[in-house]
């Protein structure tokens, strides 16, 4: 099988943390999906707010690749998130979703395609993968 992309739907204060920890985490309900990434599986990150009950944002907050297969439990907490680890790309740019909405796979001609973001995580297209990283990446000093 080849390499798959995920879309993960968390608001930015939490994402910041999984960067700084070059993990991500997801809960129970999400151990399978979590699962079944493989090494070298895309993983980029939609935060619809600023934190719980924060700001409205609507970018795209963070991106890498799923960096190895376990799925550990930290130990020692009642609190019990599955975890992997990730190579995020820390030059990326938060970009706001607005402009690529005619043109990602996930919404082009869907009012509704925010509902499918209540899951949390799911399974982008390899095109809006790499639309999403194109529009993330800083613009080289030629480019400004």
């Amino acid at each position: 099988m080849g390499i798959r992309y995920w879309l993960g739907v968390v608001h930015r204060a939490n994402v910041r943390r999984g960067v700084a920890m070059g993990m991500t985490q997801a809960q129970q309900s999400s151990r399978e999906t979590l699962g079944s990434m493989r090494e070298s599986d895309g993983l980029v990150y939609y935060s619809p707010r600023t934190d719980v009950d924060g700001a409205v944002l609507r970018e795209f907050t963070a991106i890498g690749w799923i960096a190895d297969s376990p799925v550990p439990q930290p130990a020692g907490s009642d609190y019990l998130p599955w975890r992997r680890r990730v190579d995020y790309e820390h030059d990326a740019v938060a970009t706001s979703i607005r402009p690529l909405l005619p043109i990602l796979d996930l919404s082009r001609g869907n009012p509704d395609w925010g509902v499918q973001l209540r899951r949390g995580l799911l399974q982008i297209s390899r095109h809006d993968f790499d639309e999403i990283r194109r529009q993330m990446r800083r613009p080289s000093p030629d480019e400004r």
